[in-house]
């Protein structure tokens, strides 16, 4: 596909589905086309040049489709719902204290058919396959699946790289009685909803409690919602029935 650095890049958002319309994303190319009174055909290219056509029956001619960030979990295969972010740097914290980061998050991008208020997810892209990848936390034979990415501090919310990653807040506290410090954080991501505006995307927060619970340190890890203005992107996973999980500390 040609040189990123000359294209217009399409913004997240909905889009009235009239007769064509084509969306251009990093590598990413989508068209639909209307090809009878009913029906639509999709068309995508990704980065890899993989191609993928669909054709899409309508009952309504008021329909709209909605490009919209969401979790990375789809590439380059479904297989957890747990993301392993690692930071390039560490973060230490003395006895007793706490401090709000900001980090970039991985993700992906939907295609959702909306119709009668209704939100069909039909398709999804990765503009980073490069980086997509799983990592192990835990032992070989009881860890946990993840989805992988070591991810660098932001330094607020419109600090990402559109399309491929969001920011996240995340919280730490110490409650220990010395300093303690955390390289890396483990969650079920299906907790975290996504927001948008124009290109931008952003995650809901974690709160990281660092403790001691008898001979262990451990860290609380919990979800925190956001309350914003950006649009939330539509939702299709289920939930995770914990809001939190607990790792390790080394």
């Amino acid at each position: 596909m040609s040189d990123n650095s000359e294209i217009s890049f399409s913004n997240f958002g909905v889009y009235n589905l009239d007769d064509q319309i084509e969306l251009t994303l990093p590598n990413t190319m989508i068209k639909f086309n209307r090809i009878s009174e009913n029906a639509f055909s999709y068309y995508r290219e990704n980065s890899e040049g993989k191609i993928v056509e669909k054709i899409i029956p309508v009952k309504s001619s008021d329909v709209k489709i909605e490009l919209a960030p969401i979790r990375p979990l789809n590439y380059p295969a479904r297989r957890t719902t747990h993301l392993f972010l690692q930071f390039d740097k560490e973060i230490y914290l003395s006895e007793n204290s706490a401090a709000s980061i900001f980090v970039n998050c991985p993700i992906e991008i939907g295609v959702f058919l909306v119709h009668d208020s209704n939100y069909d997810s039909l398709d999804w892209v990765t503009c980073d396959p490069l980086n997509s990848r799983f990592g192990l936390y835990g032992s070989p034979d009881t860890g946990t699946l993840c989805k992988y990415a070591k991810v660098s501090m932001a330094t607020d919310y419109d600090d990402s790289d559109p399309y491929v990653e969001a920011v996240m807040q995340i919280v730490v506290e110490n409650t220990m009685s010395f300093g303690q410090s955390i390289s890396k954080v483990v969650f079920p991501i299906t907790d975290n909803s996504l927001y948008y505006q124009n290109s931008k995307a952003i995650i809901d927060g974690l709160k990281i409690t660092m403790k001691k619970r008898a001979a262990v340190n451990i860290a609380d890890v919990q979800t925190i919602s956001l309350e914003t203005d950006w649009s939330a992107s539509p939702t299709w996973e289920d939930k995770t029935a914990s809001t939190h999980m607990e790792m390790g500390l080394e």
